[in-house]
């Protein structure tokens, strides 16, 4: 009597998901190593500043000159994601970057970088973001399938925020012990290396995209799958206010409140490492629960970002801000896993970066604006209010956000809607998809 011999080879040589692909593997490589060198290179740049001279309003300039860039080049650079093959875009956007950054790890290891100089290299970074973001975006959510996308994502956020643990940790450790120079270098290796990894993504599964009537048209095929759907614009719109003041607080008083009250670059990068611990805690329990009313419970999630700003405003003691940050990358990553399965469900392939672009596009808009208003804030309110603040306004849009019906009613659906089947799907101008899943 023969037996089925052949199974269990099967079974052993199975040794990832069959939602984890080779483009899945590689970019959840990419972003690996991208953390670990971008989260440093944050904390490198804003005491770069410090140690040149600068002072809070100057390394608001400078996070400014980062996000400007962002928020112009954004709506192209979906649109060019959408025509042109997406790892093409990201390869070119993480070239940009490493140059960008490399120049910039120079100037610092010289000595005595002029803030025009770190302005100007921080714009280059940013303006690679623009174009990277959407491309990245769409090539993720077109790399998995089946109603364990969600699962997909977690795991995706959970690999990237765990490197950002390590990458922050490790960053401020680095400043602290030889300067920030060097971080900025690690990072612009980093973005070599990512690079080189994304340049072997296979786009063949993805139908070429039709000739359109241009840019333009591009846009405005967008722009109407944006506005036709109400718990899409709300919610960007709530996250312009949210991204604005959460990042106005991490980004300029953070690094002041720990200099001058918690005791450097060290303990900041341990807050920081404290918030990718809890992004990762955050996209475990993501991986295991899977609310119905996904969109709901992710923006219930939102108000517990309110709580770093908080803890900076007091300012709490080292341990406080730690499990402060934890919980708000607990909570980020709940709202993070929900609103990508909603977009990898409601939104059709062939527009993902393009719609990614306007939700990007929004929720950056107002970020150049808060960064560089938070040095003149703090001298006319105080830090302590401005970090006030920028915690009630977090609290205020998304309280206000839970007013829209599709906010609160959109479910999760049991079978996976993408690509044609989603273009096949009631669209904007009727009713809308959402409109009736409630």
């Amino acid at each position: 009597m023969s037996t089925p011999a052949a199974a269990p080879p099967r079974r052993l040589r199975r040794r990832r998901p069959e939602w984890a692909g080779r483009n899945y593997t590689l970019l959840t490589a990419a972003a690996i190593v991208t953390n670990l060198g971008t989260h440093g290179a944050l904390i490198a740049a804003a005491f770069a500043v410090l140690e040149s001279g600068g002072d809070g309003g100057d390394v608001g300039l400078v996070a400014a000159a980062r996000t400007l860039p962002l928020v112009l080049f954004l709506l192209i650079g979906g649109a060019i994601a959408d025509r042109l093959p997406r790892h093409r875009v990201m390869v070119a956007a993480n070239a940009l970057n490493c140059a960008s950054q490399a120049v910039f790890a120079v100037l610092v290891l010289a000595g005595d970088p002029q803030l025009w100089q770190m302005m100007l290299l921080t714009a280059l970074c940013g303006t690679g973001q623009a174009f990277f973001n959407p491309a990245a975006e769409g090539m993720l959510m077109s790399s998995v399938s089946g109603e364990q996308a969600g699962r997909a994502f977690a795991l995706f956020r959970m690999a990237m925020n765990g490197a950002g643990i390590g990458g922050a940790a490790l960053g401020g450790a680095m400043i602290a012990a030889f300067g920030p120079g060097w971080v900025l270098a690690v990072d612009a290796a980093a973005f070599a290396v990512a690079g080189a990894l994304r340049a072997f993504l296979d786009v063949s599964h993805i139908a070429e995209r039709e000739p359109g009537g241009g840019l333009l048209a591009d846009l405005r095929e967008g722009w109407k799958e944006f506005t036709g759907r109400p718990w899409l614009w709300s919610i960007v719109a709530q996250f312009s206010v949210v991204v604005a003041v959460v990042g106005a607080a991490e980004s300029v008083y953070g690094p002041l409140v720990a200099q001058e009250e918690l005791g450097g670059a060290r303990p900041w990068g341990l807050a920081l490492a404290a918030f990718g611990v809890g992004t990762v805690g955050g996209a475990l329990l993501a991986m295991r629960w899977k609310p119905r009313r996904m969109l709901l419970v992710g923006t219930l999630c939102v108000f517990p970002l309110a709580l770093p700003s908080a803890a900076l405003a007091v300012p709490l003691p080292v341990g406080g801000l730690v499990a402060a940050m934890f919980v708000c990358g607990v909570a980020l990553e709940m709202f993070g896993v929900a609103w990508m399965t909603t977009l990898h469900q409601e939104i059709p392939e062939d527009k993902l970066s393009r719609v990614s672009a306007y939700d990007w596009f929004g929720s950056t808009a107002m970020l150049p604006l808060s960064t560089a208003l938070a040095g003149p804030a703090e001298s006319l309110f105080g830090r302590s209010q401005a970090l006030w603040g920028c915690a009630a306004l977090v609290l205020l849009a998304t309280a206000l956000v839970l007013l829209v019906p599709d906010v609160r009613n959109l479910t999760r659906r049991t079978k996976e809607v993408t690509g044609r089947a989603a273009a096949l799907a009631p669209s904007a101008d009727t009713e809308g998809p959402v409109g009736r899943l409630g």
